[in-house]
């Protein structure tokens, strides 16, 4: 089941989108400590980390830009209007508090706003159910690190609650490619502490007032491209991420009628500090500091129309949603000895409405579509929608699926009003008279989801071809002083899937994704978008208490800024591809209670995801994980 791709509760291969739900067990099962982990084998999906845990990390679906993606915390929107593009950052966030990740592949504009041009990314935190109980992990491995984690959940009476606390710390690696001659080197530590509660109180049936608060603190050193390469050891960056949602979700009229009124404030605040370096050769230091407020409230309504002739299983859908963001920076840096300082406080509001509607037709033929005016104050208005729909044929095991729909990106507030204020090489001048970006887009796919051998879900086979036009681009000016829309971008591609559950104790996760990502204006490759990735994801259970899940990621060559071995950039070029091996295992000694291991990158590959950086060391982790009633 998916929520996330048409906001109603609807079955997966009845979703004309593509849609991958990684659940808790599979969290838990692959070793998974971190966003980015999680989603590194997602199809159509490209996660790519400069360097380890904790430095900023990016995701292209289906090949758009980072900013093209949406991520949305309990259905709330999260992308850090602090941030110079707008994007979300998904290098510092670890997920022991989150039950599963919906990732849907597609333009959602119609149902999600600004963003959502590539996707949407559903990240839903652990809610309290049953008998109270407490579910706790602690671990530790090489090289030098230690994770733990605890969580109390339950419900009692009309209260239902899940508190969790949780740390990761590791001394890191020296991510600084080592083909590159630096001037220094040394490991990027990584700490994490995370706090979430998730409480709710159900005064009758049918209605829950909500709340859910999350705080999470990441301090990582990073290492820094410059000219040439200078691999500082006094560069770190501080990140603290606030969030808070109250809300009430109600049945009415007997189940006709779901309503969710709900406010959420999200904080963010970047610290970025670098001591000057008497070996620098770029002679560079920084102290930066970044706040983006973002203040969202929704209020969403869904009719459960009762079944009418051939129409069974009926939604319509309608909602309006108010969002306020804020950011403020301050900036006082050099490069090579020349001071310059920078800052802004600046805001923008978004007023949006959204209708929708989804059934079934004869048991066979589920239609979805959706249509969203969002108002925005820095440039007006924007109309996108989205249609979709998906014919099941039980007779051949397939379902068809299609979707068309359109998207926009709001213009952030760095591209509308940033500024340099004095100093430096290059003055920047953000540009107020922006226009949104713009895409058109649709997809085409088959399933079969096979019977055989006495496994009703022996196989099941996917294929999606999708296209994506996007226009009136925001780049920088020929000078780099500015920005303004020029740009025009087209990306084709096909998506595949193959799930394998030949027997009871074995299963597999084979895909593969194609794409092909081009500047219109130039014909250049974008860049960081791999023609040809995939990854395979086997779990096996020899006994019951035993898993083994081996995975296998490849990253295809990309276009890139490339780094030659002395450190000093070269020119745009491929980079090359990389494989990486990971493996995790679990033993269960009694019902309660297991010991498991995970080895990452377990053959020692050298894979530069960001050319000049290359991804973290073979390391080792081992700990014991429990459940017990209260």
């Amino acid at each position: 089941m998916t929520v996330t791709a048409t906001r109603v509760s609807t079955l997966l291969p009845d979703v004309p989108a593509g849609v991958t739900v990684i659940t808790g067990e599979e969290i838990q099962a692959r070793g998974y400590t971190t966003l980015v982990q999680a989603l590194s084998a997602v199809p159509g999906l490209g996660a790519v980390q400069s360097g380890g845990p904790g430095n900023q990390a990016s995701v292209f679906i289906r090949g758009t830009d980072s900013e093209d993606v949406l991520v949305l915390l309990d259905g709330v929107p999260v992308n850090d209007p602090s941030k110079a593009n707008g994007a979300f950052d998904f290098g510092d966030v670890t997920i022991s508090d989150i039950a599963r990740i919906e990732v849907v592949r597609g333009a959602m504009s119609g149902l999600y706003g600004s963003n959502a041009i590539g996707g949407v990314i559903n990240i839903i935190t652990l809610q309290g159910s049953g008998a109270p109980r407490v579910s706790f992990s602690a671990a530790g491995g090489w090289p030098a690190q230690g994770q733990g984690g605890a969580t109390i959940s339950g419900a009692t009476g009309k209260f239902d609650y899940a508190l969790t606390g949780a740390i990761d710390e590791e001394a890191g690696f020296d991510n600084t490619a080592r083909r590159l001659s630096v001037y220094a080197s040394g490991r990027d530590p990584f700490r994490s502490k995370l706090g979430s509660l998730n409480l709710g109180y159900s005064p009758v049936d049918g209605t829950r007032i909500g709340l859910v608060i999350r705080a999470q603190k990441t301090d990582a050193a990073y290492p820094d491209l410059g000219y040439p390469i200078f691999d500082d050891p006094d560069e770190f960056q501080y990140n603290t991420d606030l969030f808070g949602k109250l809300g009430v979700t109600s049945n009415l009229f007997n189940g006709l009628l779901t309503t969710e009124l709900f406010v959420a404030r999200v904080q963010d605040t970047l610290h970025i500090s670098n001591l000057l370096d008497a070996n620098d050769p770029n002679q560079t230091s920084a102290e930066e500091h970044y706040h983006g407020i973002r203040t969202d409230a929704q209020w969403n309504n869904t009719v459960h129309v009762p079944d009418f002739g051939p129409a069974q299983f009926t939604s319509a859908l309608f909602g309006v949603e108010y969002l306020n963001d804020r950011s403020k920076f301050d900036v006082n840096d050099a490069y090579f000895g020349v001071p310059f300082t920078a800052g802004n406080n600046t805001s923008q509001h978004t007023i949006a409405g959204h209708a929708g509607l989804q059934t079934t037709l004869g048991g066979r033929l589920t239609l979805t579509g959706a249509l969203r005016d969002d108002s925005v104050s820095s440039f007006g208005n924007a109309l996108t929608g989205r249609i979709g729909g998906v014919l099941a044929i039980p007779e051949a095991d397939l379902h068809v699926k299609a979707s068309y729909g359109t998207g926009f990106l709001a213009p952030s507030l760095f591209d509308l009003y940033g500024q340099e204020a004095s100093g430096g090489y290059l003055a920047y001048s953000g540009n107020p008279n922006l226009k949104a970006e713009h895409s058109a887009g649709y997809d085409a796919g088959l399933q079969f989801d096979i019977p055989a051998f006495d496994q009703a879900d022996f196989a099941s086979i996917s294929a999606t071809y999708y296209f994506n036009n996007i226009t009136n681009l925001i780049y920088p000016t020929p000078d780099f002083s500015s920005v303004e829309n020029f740009g025009h971008s087209r990306i084709s591609g096909v998506e595949t899937e193959l799930v394998l559950n030949p027997a009871p104790w074995a299963s597999a996760d084979l895909t593969y994704t194609y794409t092909y990502a081009r500047d219109v204006t130039d014909g250049t490759p974008l860049l960081r978008r791999p023609e040809n990735a995939g990854s395979a994801t086997v779990t096996l259970t020899p006994l019951p208490a035993i898993s083994i899940v081996p995975q296998v990621e490849y990253t295809g060559r990309f276009a890139d800024y490339l780094y030659g071995n002395d450190g000093y950039p070269l020119s745009d070029g491929l980079s090359q591809p990389g494989t990486v091996v990971n493996l995790t295992a679990s033993y269960a000694f009694t019902p309660q209670y297991s010991l498991f291991a995970a080895a990452k990158n377990l053959f020692e590959s050298k894979f530069e995801p960001v050319n000049g950086l290359q991804i973290p060391g073979q390391s080792f982790l081992f700990g014991v994980r429990g459940s017990l009633g209260v």
